[in-house]
């Protein structure tokens, strides 16, 4: 195929525009206003694989599940120790910076702790836990963009999920 120099600059302009506008894009980003913690059932749990040496068992409610219109999916993750003990957690994904926020802590107590100052983390740092990047390739995320509707999420945990 032969480019001439005219169609080379056009899909050049193209791509520049596309470029300079997610660029933009991502320097207009704001949060929107983050729901309160959902419900959940632990006896639902959709469970995802984080790794193969991992004692925890990952799962998510489906019921939890939301997109918001900043594009950030977020959810109720659930981490079940061989012993039985949990660690719950309401987080969010920014898929189009492969970021996670913890938002609120579930208590023994059975209420949720706000955590004091939420920070986005990369999904792709050096964490204890890899659980958010797991999530995120499973299916909340489609490459850089969050999944297409909470049911896609719901199919791919399904599909590439497992339950024990």
């Amino acid at each position: 195929m032969k480019f001439r120099p005219l169609g080379l600059a056009f899909v050049l302009g193209l791509s520049l525009t596309a470029w300079a506008q997610t660029v933009v894009d991502a320097l207009d980003w704001q949060e929107g206003e983050v729901p309160p913690p959902p419900a959940f059932d632990a006896g639902k749990l959709l469970n995802f694989d984080v790794s193969s040496g991992s004692s925890l068992v990952y799962g998510v409610d489906p019921a939890s599940l939301s997109i918001g219109k900043d594009g950030i999916v977020r959810y109720v993750v659930v981490a079940t120790s061989a012993s039985g003990a949990r660690n719950v957690l309401y987080e969010g994904l920014r898929c189009s910076s492969g970021e996670f926020k913890t938002y609120a802590r579930y208590t023994p107590e059975g209420l949720w702790r706000d955590v004091e100052k939420p920070q986005w983390h990369s999904m792709f740092g050096n964490m204890p836990s890899r659980h958010a990047l797991k999530f995120a390739r499973v299916g909340a995320c489609d490459n850089s963009a969050p999944a297409s509707s909470v049911g896609e999420i719901v199919r791919q945990l399904k599909t590439q999920g497992y339950s024990r």
